[in-house]
C-alpha cells in the first residue's frame, strides 16, 4: 500500500530536513509576506475576504479594501502559493515523523492523516483561484466563485484542524507511552 511505504520513505534525515525548510518558508512568508499585509487594511483581513460567501459581501469587502488594498491582497494570494507548500509539508512531516514512532491503529490512523494537510492545500489553490478571478474581476465574477472560495476554504482548515489536532493527540499519547516504559 502507498500509505504503508511512508513508513520507511524518504529516510528519516531526509523528512526531518523536509520538515525544517517547509518550517522556514512557512515563518518567512508568514512574517515578511503576510504580517506586513495585514497592517494594509483596517476592517476587512483574509479570511473576511476567503468566508465573504456571496458576491454583495465581498463587494463591501474591496469597497473597504480600494485599489491599493486590493493589490496587495491579490500580492499576497500569490505567495500563497508558496504558503501552501510550507504549511503542507511541515504539517505532514510532523505527523509523519510521530506516526513512524506509533504502532498498530494509531500508526495506520497517522498514515491517513498525513494527507490531510496537503489535501487542504490542493483546497486552499481551488480557494487561491477563485480569489484571484475576483480580485482581477472585481466587478465581473460569477456568484458562484465566492461560494467556491469559501467553501474550499472551510474544508482547507477542517482538515487542517484534523490533522494538527492528530498530531498533538498522538504526540501526547506517545509521551505517555515512554514514560510508561521508562517506570517500569
Amino acid at each position: 500500500m502507498f500509505l504503508e511505504k511512508l513508513l520507511h520513505f524518504p529516510r528519516t534525515i531526509f523528512l526531518l530536513i523536509i520538515t525544517i525548510i517547509a518550517l522556514l518558508i512557512f515563518i518567512l512568508v508568514n512574517q515578511l509576506v503576510f504580517a506586513p499585509l495585514s497592517s494594509l487594511v483596517s476592517t476587512y483581513n483574509v479570511l473576511d475576504f476567503e468566508l465573504a460567501w456571496t458576491p454583495e459581501k465581498i463587494f463591501i469587502i474591496f469597497a473597504s479594501w480600494g485599489a491599493l488594498g486590493m493589490e496587495a491582497q491579490a500580492l499576497g494570494v500569490y505567495w500563497d502559493f508558496l504558503y501552501i507548500i510550507g504549511y503542507g509539508f511541515f504539517i505532514f512531516g510532523c505527523i509523519l515523523l510521530v506516526s513512524r514512532i506509533l504502532n498498530g491503529r494509531l500508526q495506520k490512523l497517522g498514515l491517513f492523516m498525513c494527507m490531510t494537510p496537503l489535501i487542504a492545500g490542493i483546497f486552499d489553490l481551488i480557494e487561491n483561484i477563485n480569489l484571484l478571478i475576483m480580485l482581477q474581476n472585481p466587478t465581473s465574477f460569477g456568484s458562484i466563485v465566492p461560494f467556491l472560495a469559501s467553501i474550499s476554504a472551510v474544508i482547507k482548515f477542517a482538515l487542517l484542524f484534523v490533522g494538527i489536532g492528530f498530531f498533538f493527540i498522538a504526540l501526547i499519547l506517545l509521551v505517555i507511552s515512554i514514560i510508561r516504559n521508562k517506570l517500569k
